[in-house]
This record gives C-alpha cells, structure tokens and sequence, in this order.
C-alpha cells in the first residue's frame, strides 16, 4: 500500500510538471508569435517609407538640377536599409541594432534631403512632392508606433523566458531573447536653438 502510495505521489509529480512545461512552452510560443507578427508590422511600416522614397528620388531628380550628393546619399542609405534582413525567428539584440543603425542611417539622409529642398521652391510645388511630404510624417509616426508595440510584445516574451522557474526550460525548448529598439545616440538631449 505504501508502495502505491509512493509511486501515485511519484506520477502525480511528474504529471504536474509536466502540465507546468507544457504550459510554459505554449504560452511562449503565442508570445513568440506575437513578436513575429509584430516584427512583420515593423518591416511593413519601413517598406512603405522605402517604396515611398524611390518615388520621392525620381520626382527630385526630375524636376529639378538637384544636388546629386544628397540624392546619392539617400539612394545609398535606401538600398543599405532594404539589404538588411532579419528573419523573425533571429530577433537578437544584435541583429535588431545593425537593422536598426541602417534604418537610422537611411532617416538621417532622407531629413537632410527634406530639409535640401527647401531652397528649391520650383520642386515644392511639384504634386508628387507635395504628396509625399504629406505623407512622411505619418510614415515616421507609423514606425515610431511599430517599434514601440514590438518594444512591447519582446518585452513580455523576454520576460517570461527569463523568470524564474521559466529560464531552467527556455534553452531547453530554444527560446532565446529579443532585441529592442532603441532611441537613437543623443535623442536624450534637447536640441541646442539659439537665434543669433
């Protein structure tokens, strides 16, 4: 009797575990897949800027002698920031950085090419420029907005997999980190306005 008793509290244990793992591993995966989901909402919203920006590079280079250094370097940061590619299941701090650097790189050149056209008053008033600066605001808020939920939902995946006692199986299933985005090299500090 004693015997069985032993071997029920045994499977009983066991059995508990057991229903605790595979609670553990599913509830990772749907977290797994919101980051995936997630990411593909952040790829979209950069594509969108991207495809946008080839139109906005041709309107330029047609309706205006523009200064073909700008132009250059946008054409370049656009096609560095479309070759990085991440795949949803490498998500590494890493992988997210060096995405992320190409992105800033590709903003960087397209804000000097914002603000170069300001001294080409015959290309403001081309419609497909017109159109596009109404457009690039929404574009960068909708990547702000996209970075941030998947901020978000890496959040809650990383830290699942690394509480307690959660992290004794996330290697053991192949769960491993997230990277976040982050703000970029001194956006912590206001910008210096003086009018002299």
């Amino acid at each position: 009797m004693r015997k069985n008793l032993g071997l029920i509290i045994g499977l009983g244990a066991i059995a508990l575990i057991a229903l605790w793992a595979m609670n553990f591993y599913n509830g990772s995966i749907g977290l797994n897949e919101d980051v995936t989901k997630q990411w593909s909402n952040v790829e979209n919203a950069y594509q969108l800027r991207a495809d946008k920006t080839k139109n906005l590079v041709e309107i330029v280079k047609g309706a205006a002698d523009f200064e073909k250094e700008t132009l250059t370097q946008v054409v370049e940061a656009r096609a560095k920031a479309t070759s990085v590619n991440i795949t949803p299941g490498d998500l590494s701090p890493e992988k997210i950085k060096a995405f992320q650097e190409a992105q800033d790189q590709f903003s960087g050149a397209l804000s000097r090419l914002m603000v170069t056209v300001e001294r080409y008053p015959e290309l403001k008033a081309v419609k497909g420029f017109q159109d596009f600066q109404t457009q690039y605001e929404g574009m960068e808020n909708r990547i702000g907005v996209e970075r941030k939920k998947y901020n978000d939902v890496a959040r809650d995946f990383n830290t699942r997999i690394k509480r307690f006692p959660g992290n004794l199986l996330a290697g053991m299933f192949g769960f491993s980190e997230k990277g976040y985005f982050e703000a970029q090299e001194g956006t912590e500090n206001a910008p210096d306005i003086s009018f002299k």
